[in-house]
């Protein structure tokens, strides 16, 4: 191309076009900075233009501008000029032909990135055909017959990466449609068994924020899925209001039976029949549990309205035991001190006066009452070791005067007598056999009434 004066310019490749128009003695633009190439999205995010580093190259290599402006490129067939430099030196021009071709390896370094991170293989197989289409012609310095041989490789593996990348977005779909369907069939699980109601609307929740992160699932499979989670959803939700509509009902129950038996304790409160209105607290309390929970802020005043009376009636009654305490502790001491006062009875002196003064003190021991029950096996035994040695002295005495034992020992005496006249009369017949037999009974009724005589004296 000329310009009105005739001046030959630079033809203008497909590539980008230089960032500013060179002037003479003037400085080139400077290359853009170079970036990370960003990492792939997976197959079911948006493919992102991957950012890559500017590809510098060293012109002087593979091409020349002569002193009349005339651009020359090298490849494989040869020399041939790509345009015409007038706005500087020959150094400025082959930079900026370098440059030139420098953009356009950085275009195709972009659509190599762009086919690696996994983008649409049609669109770039499209856009590589195109820069190809222009090399031939494109005003650059540069390694075309490279440029050319990245160009077909990135057109070669295009159709590859393509069935690749369908493949991912359909391994993809289909693990996230298997997640789906695990999701709806765990929501239908909670909506048929659970009742850790808050743990489970927490789950489902959590199911729901999921479910939104996943993508790429077929639509009508993905509708289908989630007529099944929001089906179950609603399915738990009104089991549970079913749940706490009972509970209400319950509740509201459990408030009536309450107020009842905080009626039945208050009219108790003043009972002085501590032991039947003690057990019929503790009947009250088992009932109190059985009603089950009222309402949170009914149940604990009811409550302390229920305990308010008990313990009116509890408190009554441990001061009545503490007092009653007291005064079995007292006649515990005074009958300490009557056993002391009596411990002198002793029989062998007198049985009478024993059992009289026996008699005394039984009379006083029933007039002083009852003693603390962990003081009564003591003082209870020191009264009856006191009844015993009275008792012992009376039977032994009895025994020693026994009208009836006196009376046969002294029918034996008579027996033995009868025996020992019918042996003497049989000697005197000569019946010395006879004689024998009767001192023989007479030695065994001898022996017997010396036996009850001796019973008798040793009374």
């Amino acid at each position: 191309m000329t310009d009105s004066n005739g001046t030959a310019k630079p033809t203008p490749g497909p590539g980008p076009r230089p960032s500013a128009t060179p002037k003479p003695g003037g400085k080139s633009p400077r290359p853009p900075k170079p970036h990370a190439v960003k990492p792939a999205p997976g197959p079911d995010q948006p493919h992102p233009h991957p950012v890559v580093v500017p590809t510098v190259t060293d012109p002087s290599k593979w091409g020349r501008v002569d002193e009349d402006g005339t651009a020359w490129v090298k490849t494989a067939d040869g020399e041939r000029v790509i345009g015409s430099w007038q706005a500087g030196d020959a150094a400025e021009g082959l930079e900026h032909f370098g440059r030139r071709f420098d953009d356009l390896a950085t275009e195709v370094a972009l659509l190599e990135a762009r086919l690696a991170a996994g983008a649409d293989a049609r669109k770039t197989k499209a856009a590589a055909l195109a820069i190809a289409e222009t090399l031939p012609t494109a005003a650059v310095i540069g390694d075309i017959d490279g440029l050319a041989t990245r160009l077909q490789a990135i057109t070669e593996h295009s159709e590859e990466a393509a069935a690749h990348a369908k493949e991912e977005k359909e391994r993809a779909r289909h693990e996230h449609t298997e997640r789906k369907e695990a999701l709806a069939a765990e929501a239908e699980q909670i909506a048929a068994e659970s009742t850790q109601w808050k743990a489970a609307g927490d789950r489902l929740r959590e199911i729901l924020d999921e479910w939104k992160s996943i993508r790429g699932v077929d639509r009508k499979v993905d509708d289908a899925l989630w007529k099944r989670y929001s089906k179950a959803r609603e399915a738990f939700n009104r089991r549970r209001g079913a749940h706490f509509a009972e509970l209400d009902r319950e509740r509201a129950s459990a408030k009536t039976r309450k107020e009842e038996l905080c009626v039945r304790a208050e009219e108790l409160a003043g009972s002085t029949d501590w032991t039947g209105t003690a057990a019929v607290f503790r009947d009250l309390l088992t009932e109190w549990k059985a009603a089950g929970r009222a309402p949170r802020e009914a149940d604990e005043a009811l409550w302390r309205r229920f305990k308010s009376a008990q313990d009116v009636f509890f408190a009554a009654r441990n001061a009545a035991v503490s007092e009653r305490d007291a005064e079995f502790e007292h006649n515990a001491t005074a009958k300490q001190e009557l056993l002391r006062a009596y411990e002198h009875i002793d029989p062998a002196a007198g049985l009478d006066a024993a059992r009289n003064a026996l008699r005394e003190l039984q009379d006083k021991w029933d007039a002083i009452g009852k003693v603390p029950r962990e003081r009564m096996q003591e003082l209870e035994g020191k009264l009856r070791a006191i009844e015993k040695r009275v008792r012992d002295a009376a039977d032994q005495q009895w025994r020693r005067t026994d009208p009836e034992a006196v009376a046969r020992a002294a029918q034996f005496r008579e027996r033995v007598a009868q025996f020992e006249e019918q042996a003497a009369k049989a000697t005197a017949a000569g019946k010395k056999r006879d004689a024998e037999k009767a001192l023989e009974q007479a030695k065994q009724w001898r022996e017997w009434a010396e036996a009850a005589e001796g019973a008798v004296s040793n009374r």
